[in-house]
């Protein structure tokens, strides 16, 4: 994925089983960001940073969605243990996570593995990406100060 380019659309469950739809969000400004899993430390960060921020996001007219391969139930217990009031999506078979190309080789500990790189995709209201936020432009603990000093919101 580049800026520039048209965001992939996809239907994932949220955390109540509800299918949801990048395309529901037409004519809305998107903040989509995939992280590694529920529950651990820098994820946890991000999410309640996203929290605190939120309404400052939705008075701007702009949604967060947060995708992993996470289940149901384990987003389900995530939002509710940390009251985090926006879409979670699961992408079990990691296909919405491929598709937008951030399914990659990690090490940690000497060991390589297949994972979520941590990316946060900016889109505006016609579905373009118009920024990608990687390890280089954000840091979990601050993602949501990150996006709204990008101007995005603006």
């Amino acid at each position: 994925m580049n800026i520039g380019d048209k965001a992939p659309d996809f239907t994932l469950q949220d955390k109540d089983g509800k299918s949801v739809s990048l395309s529901d969000y037409k004519g809305k400004k998107v903040i989509l960001y995939f992280y590694p899993k529920d529950n651990t430390p820098g994820c946890t960060k991000q999410a309640c940073n996203f929290r605190d921020n939120y309404p400052q996001i939705i008075e701007k007219g702009a949604e967060v969605i947060g995708i992993s391969k996470d289940g149901i139930k384990s987003h389900t217990n995530f939002a509710n243990k940390h009251e985090l009031p926006f879409v979670l999506l699961s992408d079990p078979e990691t296909e919405v996570i491929q598709k937008y190309g951030i399914w990659k080789e990690k090490k940690m500990f000497g060991k390589t593995y297949m994972g979520v790189v941590r990316t946060t995709f900016l889109i505006d209201e016609e579905g373009n990406i118009v920024d990608i936020m990687d390890g280089k432009k954000m840091k979990a603990t601050t993602n949501a100060d990150d996006v709204i000093k990008s101007g995005f919101l603006e």
